[in-house]
Parts: structure tokens; C-alpha cells; sequence
């Protein structure tokens, strides 16, 4: 088990750049299934979870070759289906969230796609419910094995049919819509994502030959086709990563600069860190964040009430940075109500920064209360476990703002979703030092 050794309470400088964008990448990557041309990715973030689906699609036959750093070619002319129903293929399916996707791109094509319970973040029931009702909608035959709690969809010939989603799911709407670019007639999918990432899953889509419309919306029509050719796609940088960045910078009164963030897909990420009274700055394509010597100041709502930041399909906030949000607030000035309503474990990490010294109220499962302390009472160092991604990303910016040496173990959650993370706090300034 890995771990992070972290000297907190220094100033960094600098300029960061994020990487591609993970939630992407693993629809992206699936995606390569659905044609036996070649496809060329490029921005592929070199982290464990994007590492795991790409050795899964070398398994399933996928010719996979690294062109340069973060671009890879792939082509799917041979899959080899028996490995579906290899205990091998079990194994591997269980240890990654994004498995799941490829169940959409194989029943389209060959007629049959299988995963084992994907496995992933322990942060609250997360429901495949979406995919597979989706699925059944275009004409799939659905089996679940319980004992092996392995599930299957099989089909001669999807065919396209209207459905109206229960929840809108990303992952969900991109196995759906993956499947019905390849079913015969139109599918139209109501409620359906609309985040940047799945924009992205549509027109790579449709530059490979779909015919889909209505992309940024949450009405999705799609006409089905009888191929799809191969394409060239760049991935959005991470949104998260640019979140977590500019948490860290607020956090540490660091003055940082993010560099190429596709500000115009950034949604109202920036306008919920100025609500924590965080300087976004807007410099071209980059964030610029100024060392907040003053401290920030968290708004309040226009009667007066205490500010709620809560998460929301897009184009509302991303649950994935409300982790970050919590920590940052630890230091303002004033109060703020987090809300994580998609994930009832999700809060369950602030018992970590509790014992660092935060003043966090756990209302519920679902609900904290920060009380900043606006630096007048510095964090504590400590040693600590990283749960899961984001709240272990948390956990690493509380550290680096702490007075002292925090030591925090299981850090391979973190190098699930960041990219060489220690080595790029290094080259700004941060005391962080990898424990094998």
C-alpha cells in the first residue's frame, strides 16, 4: 500500500495543466468498440482506472498502440467474445467502475455484451439500473447469474424505441447511446445527460457516422446506422482535477495559474468557488488564482440565509467536486450548507478533517455544516486513510495547508483518478514525498 508523506504550510507558485479528462476517457475508450477501424485518441490521462479499461480492451483483442504521450490508436477488427465469459475477464470487470460501458458498444455489434458487478469508489449504492431498462428498451434480452453476480444482454438486432430515463444517468445515457447508434431506426432517449463529457461520446459519435441530434440537450435523437468508421478524437481536460486545483491554490494562499481549461465547458464551476469568495480569474484559456493573503469570504444568499452548494445534473454542480468544496470551506470566513444528494457515503471523510481541527456539523448522511475558521486556526497534521478519489484528493489539500507532516496511506485511490500527481505539486512547490 502506497503513501503520501506531505510537509503542509507552504506557498506554492506556478502553473499547472490538467489532464485529459478521466470521466471521458472511460466512455471514449469504450467507444472504440463499436467500429473495426482505427481510431486515434489523443489527452489519454495516464492514471490506474484509464490504465485497467485499456488492458481490459488489449484482452478483448483490441490492437492497442501508444503513438506518443497520451495518444493511442486502437482497432477493434478482431474482438475475442469468448473472453466475456472467462473467469479472467470476471476478475478484471469487477476492479473498474467504467467496465460497464462496454456492455452498450458490444451488444450493438456483435449482439451479446456481459459484466461482472463493477466494482470502483465505496461512496453509496450506484445503480445500473438505467443502463439495462435502457437497453431492454431497444429489444436486449436481460439475465442476471446472482451467485456470480454477473449480468448479460443479448440481442439479434436492437431496434430503436422512445424512452424516457428515470434518472439521468452519464454512464447510463452513454451505453445507451452507444447501442442505439447501431439499431435499426430512431431511438429517442428523454431526461437524458447532457455533461460535457458525454457531448464529447456524440460527436466523436457522429464523426464516425451516427446520426445523432439534439447533443447538450436532454432530449437525445439518434437514427440508427449500419456502420461506423474510424475518427480522430482529443479529450477534454478534467474538470475535477481543475476544481481540485483551485481549491489547493485558495487552501495553501497560493498563487497558481491553470492552464487550458476549455473555459467554455466548464459550466458554473467557477461560479460556485467564487461563492466561497475564491478570486477565478480568466485569462484566455487559463485560470489565474491569486494568493488569497486576505483569506476569502463565503457569500451569503441575497435575504441573507446561509449559502447551500449542493450537487445537480448538469449543467448544475458536479458531485465530484463537492469533496473539494468542503475542504476549502474549512477555511473561509462564514458558513456553508454542503449538500451530496447522489451519494449517501460520500460525506462520511469528514470525520478525518474533524479530527484535523475543521468545524464540520454531519447532519446526515447527506448534508454537512462547515464553519470556516478564516486561518485564524491552522489545520492539524495527522496520518489518515484516502477512502476514495476525490475525498482523498481533499484530504491531500488539507494536508498541504496543515502545519506539520501529514502521512496519508492507501494513496492508490488518489493514482486512480491523478496523474502523477506527487511529481506535478513537486515542480510547484509542494513538500510531497511518495512511501512505497
Amino acid at each position: 500500500m502506497g503513501t503520501f508523506k506531505i510537509e503542509g504550510g507552504h506557498q506554492l507558485k506556478g502553473s499547472i495543466q490538467p489532464q485529459g479528462a478521466k470521466n471521458e476517457a472511460l466512455q471514449i475508450l469504450c467507444a472504440v468498440l463499436l467500429t473495426p477501424d482505427l481510431v486515434t485518441i489523443n489527452n489519454i490521462p495516464d492514471i490506474v482506472d484509464v490504465n485497467k479499461l485499456i488492458s481490459l480492451l488489449k484482452k478483448l483483442g483490441v490492437k492497442v498502440e501508444k503513438i506518443s504521450k497520451g495518444t493511442y490508436t486502437f482497432q477493434a477488427d478482431d474482438v475475442n467474445l469468448k473472453f466475456l465469459e472467462s473467469d479472467e475477464f470476471k476478475e478484471d470487470g469487477r476492479g473498474l467502475r467504467g467496465s460497464i460501458m462496454i456492455v452498450g458498444p458490444m451488444l450493438a455489434r456483435f449482439g451479446k455484451g456481459y459484466i461482472p458487478k463493477p466494482g470502483g469508489d465505496k461512496i453509496g449504492r450506484r445503480r445500473l439500473d438505467t443502463h439495462f431498462e435502457g437497453l431492454i428498451n431497444l429489444g436486449a434480452k436481460f439475465r442476471y447469474n446472482k451467485e456470480d453476480q454477473f449480468y448479460g444482454v443479448e440481442a439479434d438486432r436492437l431496434k430503436g424505441a422512445y424512452m424516457l430515463l428515470e434518472e439521468a444517468s452519464v454512464t447510463g445515457t452513454a451505453n445507451i447511446v452507444m447501442a442505439a447508434v447501431l439499431a435499426e431506426g430512431r431511438t429517442t432517449i428523454y431526461n437524458a445527460a447532457c455533461e460535457p463529457y458525454l457531448q464529447q461520446l456524440c460527436k466523436m459519435l457522429n464523426r464516425m457516422g451516427a446520426q445523432i441530434s439534439g447533443v447538450g440537450s436532454n432530449m437525445l435523437i439518434i437514427d440508427g446506422v449500419e456502420k461506423l468508421t474510424g475518427t480522430h478524437h482529443t479529450m477534454l481536460p478534467d474538470m475535477i482535477e481543475i476544481g481540485s486545483w483551485i481549491g489547493l491554490a485558495a487552501m495553501t494562499k497560493s498563487e497558481l495559474t491553470i492552464t487550458n481549461v476549455s473555459w467554455d465547458d466548464l459550466g458554473i464551476i467557477p461560479t460556485v468557488f467564487r461563492k466561497l469568495g475564491i478570486t477565478v480569474e480568466r485569462r484566455g484559456d487559463d485560470i489565474h488564482i491569486p494568493a488569497h493573503t486576505d483569506g476569502y469570504e463565503i457569500q451569503s444568499f441575497i435575504d441573507g440565509s446561509i449559502l447551500t452548494i449542493a450537487d445537480a445534473p448538469w449543467p448544475g454542480f458536479t458531485p465530484d467536486l463537492l469533496s473539494i468544496i468542503l475542504v476549502v470551506a474549512t477555511q473561509a470566513r462564514g458558513s456553508v450548507l454542503i449538500h451530496q444528494k447522489m451519494f449517501e457515503s460520500r460525506l462520511f471523510f469528514v470525520d478525518k478533517l474533524i479530527d484535523m481541527g475543521a468545524k464540520i456539523i454531519l447532519c446526515d448522511p447527506h448534508r454537512a455544516t462547515v464553519i470556516g475558521h478564516d486561518f485564524k486556526s491552522t489545520l492539524k497534521a495527522m496520518t489518515m486513510t484516502s477512502p476514495d478519489i476525490r475525498a482523498g484528493v481533499s484530504l491531500l489539500i488539507a494536508a498541504l495547508s496543515a502545519k506539520g507532516t501529514s502521512i496519508i496511506q492507501n494513496i492508490e485511490q488518489i493514482d486512480r483518478g491523478y496523474e502523477n500527481i506527487d511529481e506535478r505539486l513537486r515542480a510547484i512547490g509542494a513538500r510531497i514525498e511518495r512511501l512505497e
